[in-house]
């Protein structure tokens, strides 16, 4: 009897509560009165619901007041739409009339000029219970929409702090699990890549959220999204949207790290490569990825070259993409009738981060003795400097001189790089002309490699390139002495070379830098002391050897050799 009897008082509360309380409320919305109006009477209806603990499916009468509520989505009003979308989430409805509140959400929040009003309200808690809560096959469709209503939310500054702090990363790579759960063979398979594609984008743009990088970092993100990339490579548009997430957190160490520690990710890169070698936008992210794991330690290098066919993928991908950019046109109109450069071109940039990945694998003892002498890879780098001007793309032309500089200090056998080696000087030239410092350093370090082969110093004399080297130490710039140091001091290995040095003062500039530099620069100072050393060896006595400079000499290396400068 006092079961019954509870029941009826519930039900003799709900009936008052309905009809004191929301009935006159919704007789105000089925006025249809001005779009102020509704939105008044709205928000003070989700209010009554919210006190009289009515939200969710407890209400009797939900029907009534969800078809009083879908009567006005029609209505032309986004103010209006996130009002009624907001209450009947949180009527907890399902199947059809989900997924039209979801399309309505997304609707809103797709319009930029709604950011303030969905800033300012709760949609965004009830969307993402909804992608806790729901089912993920049933409601597939529903869940698709609201996940792209929360990615466009995702790009509001506040909405995405918001997001992150109540948990939104970890949600979504829980969902994200649930989809790698269900196999190709299952019906949904194919539906619930759309939801990827959504998540994915949603992802990316999270990741320029600090806190959100880390819970990415700390949580099982590479791994998800790695299985994701194996299971649907056949979907080139979620491939895509993966390797844009990869390649933008890809920029800092923590996620480069625990990306580094998936072993099957150069696996998946390759296929990746191999089957989309033409689709630009997706190889120009994966190249960068390789390039900023090849750029942290030799473990990463070493497990990439040992991969099947690692660099003959490398290599067939920089052809592709070298005769692209060998055909293509190189200028395009403004739309005023007038031409104007445009680089890097689409082919120029993945020759950029392809090149990288090469100069950043060479580090590797074992892997950049093997490009040295692999004369396709060689073969395409020198191409690149045949064809392309510093003016024409400054980015490229470098990250190629520097790969050439990493594999020319290996001497190997049948080394691809020596066999070019004069026609490589040749090239390196033209960039020591230019008035490019970034370039010129970077052809002076080839030239410190090449000029230890005999052929080379006498091709530097014969071009005078030595008067370029002695005015190089002027510079008071470490980076530019050392490497010009390093030419002089192979020059001076030739005795019949060595008579420049004096003639071209350049052994008053050599003391200069040695006073400038050091000991707070020993490597440099012993590179210093070596060519010295090498240009007096014949000489019979200090002065002639080394002029006027000669108190100044001994002066510094005395100084050197004190206990305050002992490098013990």
């Amino acid at each position: 009897g006092l079961k019954d009897e509870t029941g009826i008082n519930e039900w003799e509360e709900e009936d008052l509560f309905w009809h004191t309380k929301i009935l006159p409320i919704l007789h105000e919305l089925e006025k249809k009165d001005s779009i102020e109006h509704l939105c008044l009477a709205c928000t003070k209806l989700y209010q009554t619901l919210d006190e009289g603990n009515m939200l969710g499916k407890r209400l009797k009468r939900r029907n009534i007041l969800l078809k009083t509520l879908y009567k006005l989505v029609d209505i032309d009003s986004d103010p209006l739409s996130l009002k009624l979308a907001k209450i009947i989430l949180a009527m907890k409805v399902d199947g059809k009339n989900l997924l039209s509140v979801c399309k309505l959400a997304f609707k809103i929040c797709r319009n930029k000029k709604n950011d303030f009003i969905v800033q300012n309200d709760t949609l965004l808690d009830y969307l993402l219970q909804v992608l806790w809560n729901e089912d993920l096959q049933a409601n597939h469709e529903a869940l698709v929409y609201c996940m792209a209503a929360i990615k466009f939310m995702s790009e509001n500054a506040a909405l995405r702090s918001r997001m992150v702090s109540k948990g939104a990363v970890e949600m979504f790579l829980e969902l994200m699990k649930q989809i790698n759960n269900i196999k190709e063979h299952d019906t949904y398979f194919s539906k619930l890549g759309h939801l990827l594609v959504q998540l994915t984008a949603t992802l990316r743009i999270l990741a320029d959220c600090p806190a959100a990088r880390r819970r990415l970092s700390d949580s099982a993100a590479v791994p998800e999204l790695c299985a994701a990339l194996e299971q649907r490579s056949s979907d080139k548009d979620l491939c895509i949207c993966i390797v844009r997430v990869l390649s933008k957190l890809s920029t800092y160490n923590d996620f480069c790290a625990a990306l580094a520690d998936c072993s099957r990710c150069y696996i998946l890169f390759l296929a990746l490569l191999n089957k989309y070698q033409k689709q630009q936008d997706l190889v120009v992210r994966v190249v960068f990825i390789l390039g900023n794991l090849a750029a942290k330690n030799d473990q990463s290098r070493e497990q990439f070259f040992q991969e099947k066919e690692s660099i003959d993928t490398l290599t067939s991908l920089f052809q592709t993409y070298y005769e692209l950019d060998l055909n293509a046109p190189t200028w395009h109109h403004d739309g005023k009738g007038k031409e104007h450069l445009k680089h890097p071109s689409e082919a120029e940039d993945v020759l950029i981060k392809l090149i990288r990945v090469l100069a950043n694998l060479s580090i590797h003892p074992r892997v950049g003795a093997a490009l040295a002498a692999a004369h396709p890879v060689v073969g395409l780098l020198v191409g690149v400097l045949e064809y392309k001007s510093l003016d024409a793309c400054e980015e490229l032309v470098i990250n190629a001189v520097t790969t050439i500089n990493n594999l020319s200090y290996y001497q190997v056998k049948n080394s691809a790089v020596q066999d070019k080696k004069l026609h490589i000087a040749e090239m390196l030239l033209k960039l020591l002309m230019s008035d490019n410092m970034d370039a010129v350093v970077e052809a002076v370090r080839v030239f410190g490699n090449l000029s230890q082969h005999h052929e080379i110093r006498d091709f530097i004399m014969r071009k005078k390139i030595y008067k370029f080297m002695v005015a190089l130490l002027d510079s008071k710039n470490r980076e530019v002495c050392f490497p010009a140091c390093g030419v002089l001091l192979n020059l001076t290995v030739d005795e019949n070379k060595r008579d420049f040095l004096m003639e071209e003062g350049g052994i008053g500039k050599l003391v200069d830098c040695l006073q400038d530099f050091g000991p707070a620069d020993w490597q440099l100072s012993c590179l210093i002391c070596k060519t010295l050393w090498n240009y007096s060896e014949t000489r019979r006595s200090a002065a002639s050897c080394f002029g006027r400079d000669t108190s100044t000499l001994l002066m510094l290396l005395t100084a050197f050799l004190g206990e305050t400068h002992s490098l013990g």
